[in-house]
């Protein structure tokens, strides 16, 4: 009806004109109406041909250390069960359990009686002999001035010689004798072959033990450093290996690679491990391989057999494309697809590949190039074949982070 009174020349009463008070106000008043209603016809369509404006994200090639986080566990770099190799009584425990000691301090003081006793019986077994020796070596001397003058027979000087090569070697064997005694007898003062922490000891003062017996009294660590044993699958090697051949991935520097590693509680330690053993063999059972990595402990934070995550090193992607987490939409199937602005500004869906997080952003392995725009924020006011107005986009709390870096301290 509005149309038809705006396009009309003139305008017909249906009824005989009354009078009206003020004539020309209600005139006014009625071609105001009109222009107001024909200014909203003609504004709908303006309002409709603007473009909705949205958020866009240019992809370009970043670099990217590509990691691999595998489970782990802490081993001693040195360890060493403390066993006797005498057997006898334990006198004394010389350590405190738990606490560090040094190599060759002393841990367990043995009676030392028995093998005092034995020292000494071997010391005069050693004396006899010698002097055996000695009246041996004056009768050889003796006979071999005798056989000259023929005051004795051949067969008598040679026996005397015999005899002096026999008595050498009696004193041989008790000079050995006398060593082994001694030696027992150091046995009896049993000594840390390591530097380390010592753990609870098997043994109290007064309990008997035996030599090379199967239970420890108690074993050593050396845990400055330690060492991180983890496994990677065959199937993770052999993957990484053919991105390296391809060169998809490449080396970071020539030296041993670099690992980081994750306590149980999510946390990073503060020293770095390096990569020193990756095994050869193939375990036939899980099918992964042993790598170790040595990693320093200064203050002696890590402890052997603690449960942790090695975050290795693995290569370099020179051309990585990361791509907003919520730009991505995933269909009932969990495939991973975006909007993408063409360079006429038309909007489309893109299927995609994703690979590992990054932050908050999503390594594409496939489906976009460099270079083109990403629809990340007002993908509810374009659809696909729309017609949009692409602006740069950035992360609210980076912006706000910002923001609030650049406002100014309060006062105290």
């Amino acid at each position: 009806m509005t149309s038809a009174i705006c396009d009309s020349p003139a305008l017909v009463p249906a009824s005989p004109p009354r009078t009206v008070p003020f004539p020309g106000l209600a005139c006014i008043l009625a071609l105001s109406l009109l222009l107001a209603a024909c200014g909203d016809k003609n504004a709908k369509p303006a309002a409709a041909e603007q473009p909705p404006e949205v958020g866009v994200v240019t992809l370009q090639p970043e670099r990217r250390v590509v990691t691999t986080e595998l489970p782990g566990r802490t081993t001693a770099f040195l360890s060493a069960e403390i066993r006797p190799q005498v057997g006898g009584i334990v006198q004394k425990r010389l350590f405190t359990e738990g606490a560090r000691v040094a190599a060759g301090q002393v841990l367990y003081q043995l009676d030392p009686a028995p093998y005092e006793v034995a020292l000494a019986s071997a010391e005069a077994q050693l004396a006899r002999a010698r002097a055996t020796l000695n009246t041996a070596r004056t009768n050889a001397r003796r006979n071999a001035e005798l056989v000259k003058i023929d005051a004795v027979s051949r067969q008598v000087y040679d026996d005397s010689q015999a005899a002096v090569a026999q008595a050498q070697a009696d004193a041989g064997v008790a000079a050995a004798a006398v060593e082994a005694a001694r030696i027992n007898l150091g046995y009896t003062r049993i000594k840390s072959p390591i530097a380390g922490l010592t753990t609870t000891s098997a043994v109290t003062p007064g309990a008997l033990v035996t030599a090379n017996q199967a239970a420890a009294l108690t074993t050593v660590s050396q845990i400055d450093p330690l060492y991180v044993d983890v496994t990677q699958s065959s199937s993770e090697v052999l993957r990484l290996k053919g991105d390296l051949a391809a060169g998809r991935f490449k080396r970071e520097g020539k030296g041993d690679a670099r690992v980081a590693i994750k306590l149980d509680d999510g946390s990073t330690y503060a020293q770095e491990a390096v990569l020193r053993f990756s095994g050869v063999q193939v375990n036939p059972a899980t099918g992964a391989i042993t790598l170790r990595a040595v990693v320093p402990n200064p203050n002696g934070l890590l402890m052997p057999g603690m449960y942790v995550r090695a975050v290795l090193e693995a290569g370099v992607n020179e051309q990585t494309l990361l791509a907003p987490q919520q730009a991505v939409t995933r269909d009932p199937a969990g495939n991973p697809s975006v909007l993408v602005v063409t360079p006429e500004n038309k909007v489309e869906r893109r299927r995609i590949a994703t690979g590992a997080a990054v932050g908050n952003r999503w390594e594409v392995l496939s489906g976009l190039a460099a270079g083109e725009r990403v629809l990340v924020d007002g993908a509810q006011r374009a659809r696909p074949g729309d017609t949009v107005r692409p602006v740069p986009w950035a992360p609210k709390a980076r912006q706000g982070t910002s923001a609030q870096a650049s406002q100014p301290a309060p006062q105290p």
